[in-house]
């Protein structure tokens, strides 16, 4: 079982920013495989560094408070824990001014891999449930298809940089507090390719790019909510020659419904019934994401009564993209009192009200009415 992140760093789940940044900087200095004597420094400072990349950002650290781990590992949909520049090696820079083998700019050496790009894609709530495939247009970087992505006119070839013989990184040894310390930077003549170009390709501009639209099938599973980022991996703008692509994220705009409205994976339906349907009871036929259905109306029915449809509501999509059964439609009842009535409906209701009577029934004090128990039952209290 993997370890709690709090309890690498030694702080608490209460701790702020600042608190899990100091910590870091702290067991850093320990663990760092470069200084540090322990046996085990390489495998404690790899489980720091992950530790402080999940818990310094807002958004992981959030998902890991309510999921653990699970909610943290890469799966393609709204984000995950995926790696990247981690925390370490901007805070080991600052802390040892930048002299580290395994700095930052160690890290954008040599051909760079392309960039994410977005694309908003609106879908009608409809296609939210059920889930649809969608063409989509994307502008990105794309090979160039004159010089196949090596930024060399054809018929020329890049020559290896003179200044880092290739490396696409220079290093400059200085000594201090703990020794020998190697700075590692980018190439300042040929920007981390390792390659001069000494005849760019006219189509490109020796960049090894041109910008094309492309289009693309995408598969938007069923039960997306509004903002939700699908990561199709490859699909980005183009690297360097021999370098990734990068990915692309679809941000899903759902379009609003008519009737229907969406509260977590629930389905929200209001609908106006009659006095005398609330009176009387009724079976009506109800719109759900599914077709009609017929819903009994008891008899005696109030405003604010909740009918729950089971299995009525959104898909519960998991972090792979799969579906673990459904949530419910929850059906709220309001009865309509007529604004105008005819002399036969007037009639009929001076009738009844006189076999009613007229007498005022306030509620106890230690009573729930109606509008308390709709709170309470926003706050989960409650189960209709």
């Amino acid at each position: 079982m993997a370890r709690d992140y709090y309890e690498i760093l030694g702080v608490t789940r209460t701790a702020d920013k600042s608190d899990i940044k100091k910590a870091f900087r702290q067991l850093a200095r320990e663990y760092h495989p470069d200084v540090s004597k322990h046996a085990d420094a390489d495998a404690r400072f790899k489980e720091i560094n992950e530790a402080y990349e999940v818990l310094s950002d807002d958004d992981k650290r959030a998902r890991y408070d309510r999921f653990g781990h699970a909610g943290v590992q890469g799966n393609g949909f709204g984000g995950g824990y995926a790696g990247g520049v981690t925390g370490f090696e901007e805070i080991f820079e600052e802390f040892f001014n930048g002299f580290s083998g395994t700095s930052r700019n160690s890290a954008r050496r040599g051909p760079r891999p392309g960039r994410d790009i977005k694309v908003q894609v609106t879908i009608t709530f409809e296609e939210s449930v059920f889930g649809v495939e969608k063409e989509i247009e994307v502008d990105r970087q794309e090979m160039c298809s004159v010089c196949q992505g090596s930024g060399a006119e054809p018929g020329t070839t890049p020559v290896r940089c003179p200044t880092c013989k290739g490396s696409g990184e220079v290093r400059n040894v200085q000594q201090t507090f703990l020794g020998s310390m190697v700075r590692v930077t980018t190439c300042p003549q040929c920007q981390g390719r390792g390659e001069i170009i000494d005849s760019p390709c006219r189509n490109c501009s020796g960049q090894g790019r041109e910008r094309k639209r492309a289009v693309l099938t995408v598969q938007i599973p069923a039960g997306v909510h509004e903002g939700l980022q699908i990561q199709v991996r490859g699909e980005g703008d183009a690297g360097d020659a021999n370098a990734p692509k990068g990915n692309l994220y679809v941000v899903i705009d759902v379009q609003e419904h008519e009737f229907f409205k969406r509260r977590n994976n629930d389905i929200i339906l209001d609908i106006n019934i009659n006095v005398a349907q609330a009176a009387l009871g009724d079976v009506l036929r109800v719109p759900t994401v599914d077709g009609e259905i017929d819903l009994s109306i008891p008899s005696g029915t109030q405003t604010g009564r909740v009918f729950r449809l089971r299995g009525r509501g959104m898909p519960r999509l998991r972090s792979d993209g799969s579906n673990s059964g459904r949530g419910d439609q929850l059906v709220y009842v309001q009865v309509a009192i007529p604004n105008h009535l005819t002399d036969q409906q007037r009639q009929l209701f001076e009738e009844l009200g006189k076999t009613l009577g007229t007498d005022i029934h306030p509620q106890h004090e230690n009573g729930r009415g109606f509008f308390e128990r709709v709170m309470d039952f926003f706050a989960g209290e409650q189960q209709p």
